[in-house]
């Protein structure tokens, strides 16, 4: 465990093998029995950096493979739905699930179970620009609990910038998952592609994951999944969460769920700071974000 790095400016928070995770729910031996996870040719995976439309597709997964809830997963909160491999979440029996089991993580490609790299399984990975996912970062520490706030924005950026956030670098995981699909049986999208044509969104996900849908089905998840309806379920947006771990009089988990919001937090300075990082970052890398969506009122 010589890779593992306290971090002394908040207890919260621990550096191991280049990420940064949350003392609270995991540990470095839980991340590395993770690599010896045994995975089914059924299991199907989302992963996704933080703050990139993880709920949103957890949502997503759920219905499709549950048909609209039709099946009483109505009633099941969307974290244990999708849980995640790399969190101690109690009353989660990850091995006897009934398949096709379905997991989430934040883990970087190196990190996940050794058999997703044989392309056993399928993966999910959705990515969203790094700009909005920065802003949606800085209000989400805001209802986090055990976590050092960083009031500043302009000093959050900077720690999102050098990747010293939970999930750590941004860009690392990206790239690292975008350069490494050959090695996955994966399925790449954009949180912002998905904002514009969720239906599509919705076929293409249950066409890699082999699960055929009528088109009353397609309408149910399109209709349940919208950030609007997402936002009022109280299973989906993480309300029923203990108080011990998030403060919603400090903000809401599903905040906005808009493509372009760094708009109204970015300085022209930052921006031009963040655009020359990140041009020097994914250089190479031929991703194509959207950075804003006029969305009608």
């Amino acid at each position: 465990m010589s890779e593992v790095d306290v971090n002394e400016t908040d207890p919260f928070m621990f550096k191991y093998r280049g990420v940064y995770f949350q003392t609270e729910y995991t540990s470095p031996q839980k991340i590395d029995s993770i690599q010896d996870f045994k995975v089914k040719d059924s299991d199907v995976f989302l992963v996704t950096f933080p703050k990139t439309g993880t709920i949103w597709t957890q949502q997503i997964l759920s219905l499709i493979f549950n048909e609209g809830h039709r099946n009483g997963t109505e009633t099941v909160a969307t974290n244990y739905r999708v849980p995640w491999i790399e969190y101690n979440i109690k009353n989660v029996d990850y091995d006897n699930r009934p398949s096709p089991r379905l997991f989430s993580s934040h883990l970087p490609y190196y990190l996940v179970p050794k058999d997703l790299r044989n392309r056993k399984g399928k993966i999910i990975y959705v990515a969203r620009n790094p700009k909005d996912t920065a802003v949606s970062f800085y209000h989400f520490l805001k209802v986090l609990v055990k976590i050092k706030e960083v009031n500043e924005w302009e000093s959050f950026l900077d720690h999102y910038l050098s990747g010293k956030v939970i999930g750590g670098s941004w860009f690392d995981h990206v790239k690292g998952w975008y350069t490494h699909q050959e090695d996955f049986n994966i399925l790449f999208l954009t949180y912002e592609e998905m904002k514009k044509d969720l239906r599509s969104a919705v076929l293409k996900i249950s066409k890699f994951v082999e699960k055929e849908l009528e088109e009353r089905e397609v309408d149910t998840i399109v209709e349940k999944a919208t950030f609007q309806n997402m936002k009022k379920d109280p299973l989906a947006n993480y309300t029923h969460v203990s108080t011990d771990h998030l403060d919603m009089g400090k903000g809401s988990f599903l905040r906005k769920g808009t493509v372009g919001d760094w708009k109204n937090l970015m300085t022209v300075a930052q921006n031009e700071k963040f655009d020359t990082f990140y041009h020097e970052q994914m250089r190479g890398i031929p991703i194509n974000f959207t950075w804003d969506i006029n969305e009608e009122k």
